[in-house]
């Protein structure tokens, strides 16, 4: 699973002991909807999901 820039700096304001968990979660969010790259909007759908 790809992610941009943008996404990625996103993920890294999420605590360093919970970032494993939360990327595995955001990346099967995307697996889900047929999509292999993960940007700022599809963290955002994922996160908003997941609250």
């Amino acid at each position: 699973m790809e992610w941009t820039p943008d996404a990625d700096a996103r993920l890294k304001e999420i605590p360093f002991f919970v970032r494993p968990a939360a990327r595995k979660k955001i990346e099967k969010f995307a697996q889900d909807q047929g999509l292999s790259l993960i940007t700022v909007e599809v963290y955002e759908a994922a996160k908003k999901q997941f609250g």
